[in-house]
C-alpha cells in the first residue's frame, strides 16, 4: 500500500522505516527543504535518529501535497500544537479517501481538543471512521533497533483499527486494537505530564517510593479525567495507560522525564527547552490538562502541581509537600 508519514522526527522516521520493511511504498515528509535534501542524500536522520539507515526505497520530500496524494493511509507524526497549521494546508480532495493514523501525544492548548477532534475540526466532511490513533510504550530509539514493542490503535471503527493493526504489525511491533480512541489519545497525552512529575522526583533527589507514588496516583488521575471525558476506564490499565506511564516515567529516552529532571535540579523551563532539539509534548499538555480539569471539575492534583511548577514557577519541594499534606482520601477516590 501507499503510505505517507508527515513529520521526519525520530518517531516519524522510525515508522517510515517500519512501514517500508512491512512492504509498503512510503513517502516521508520533512517540512524544511534543506533538511529534506540532507536526508535524501545522507540517508541518516542525524538530529533525531542517528546511526539508523533510511532505506533508499523511502521517498523523502518537503512538498506536503506530493506527500499525501493518492495514499491509502497518512501517518501524522507532527507535534500536536503544530498539527492544525500543517493539515490546514492539505487539499481535501487528495486525502478524502485516506485513513489517518495519528501518533502524536498531546492536547491542543487553544481548543482543548484531542488530535482526532482537530482532524474532524479541519475536515468536517471526513468520516470519523477514517481516523485512528496509535499509542503505547514505544520509544523510537528502541523500535528502530527492532526491540520487541507492543502498542494499541484506537478508532471509532473496529474495522479501521484492525486495518491499521494489520499494516503496522510485524514480529517486533505488536499492535492491539480498540474502539476507545478517546482513552488511547488521553492516555498517551496525559502520561507525559506525569512523566515530567517523575523526572522532577529524580532531579530533586527523591527515591523510588516517591516515584512509584507519582506513577500510581498519576494513573488514577488519568483514568478519572479520561472517564469524565468519555473514555473507558479499562483502557488506562492497558498499553496507552499504565504501559506508557511506566516507560515514559522510567526511560532514559523520555524527553518529558528529562525536562522534569532538569527542573528538579534547579534549571528554568525556558533554558531547558532552548537546549532541546526534540519537542516535549508534556509541557504544553500540562496547561491543557490543567484547563480541562478546571472545565470538568475533576481533581488532578499531580498534574496541577506540575502545571504550577512549569507555568507559575512553583518550587518543586513545596509542590511535593502540598501533595503529601492534602486531605486524607480513600484510595479508589
Amino acid at each position: 500500500m501507499n503510505a505517507a508519514v508527515l513529520g521526519a522526527g525520530g518517531w516519524g522516521t522510525t515508522l517510515a522505516i517500519l512501514l517500508n520493511s512491512n512492504g509498503h511504498k512510503v513517502t516521508l515528509f520533512e517540512y524544511k527543504p534543506d533538511y529534506a535534501e540532507f536526508l535524501r542524500q545522507k540517508r541518516i536522520n542525524e538530529i533525531y535518529l542517528p546511526e539508523i539507515k533510511i532505506p533508499e526505497e523511502i521517498e523523502i520530500t518537503s512538498d506536503l501535497i506530493e506527500a499525501v496524494t493518492h495514499k491509502h493511509f497518512i501517518v501524522l507524526a507532527i507535534p500536536t500544537q503544530y498539527l492544525r497549521s500543517v493539515i490546514q494546508k492539505l487539499d481535501f480532495a487528495s486525502i478524502k479517501n485516506s485513513i489517518f493514523v495519528n501518533v502524536a501525544k498531546g492536547i491542543e492548548i487553544s481548543t482543548l481538543k484531542r488530535v482526532s477532534e482537530i482532524i474532524k475540526d479541519v475536515f468536517p466532511e471526513i468520516d470519523e471512521n477514517q481516523i485512528s490513533t496509535l499509542s503505547g510504550p514505544s520509544h523510537a530509539e528502541e523500535v528502530a533497533r527492532k526491540i520487541p514493542t507492543a502498542v494499541v490503535v484506537g478508532s471509532t471503527s473496529i474495522e479501521t483499527a484492525k486495518f491499521v493493526q494489520n499494516e503496522f504489525m510485524n514480529p517486533y511491533f505488536r499492535v492491539y486494537a480498540t474502539t476507545d480512541i478517546i482513552g488511547v489519545e488521553l492516555g498517551g497525552s496525559l502520561k507525559n505530564v506525569i512523566a515530567i512529575g517523575a523526572g522532577i522526583c529524580d532531579g530533586a533527589g527523591f527515591g523510588d517510593n516517591t516515584k512509584a507514588a507519582i506513577m500510581t496516583r498519576g494513573i488514577a488521575e488519568i483514568s478519572r479525567l479520561g472517564v469524565a471525558l468519555g473514555a473507558r476506564p479499562e483502557t488506562f490499565s492497558g498499553l496507552s495507560g499504565i504501559g506508557d506511564v511506566i516507560v515514559t516515567c522510567m526511560s532514559k529516552y523520555s524527553r518529558n522525564r528529562f525536562v522534569g529532571e532538569q527542573i528538579g535540579k534547579g534549571k528554568k523551563l525556558k533554558q531547558i527547552l532552548s537546549e532541546m532539539e526534540m519537542v516535549a509534548e508534556g509541557v504544553p499538555t500540562a496547561k491543557s490538562v490543567y484547563l480541562l480539569s478546571q472545565k470538568t471539575k475533576v481533581e488532578v492534583p499531580i498534574c496541577t502541581e506540575v502545571y504550577k511548577i512549569l507555568y507559575e514557577d512553583k518550587d518543586p519541594i513545596i509542590a511535593t509537600t502540598d501533595l503529601m499534606t492534602r486531605q486524607p482520601k480513600e484510595e479508589a477516590k
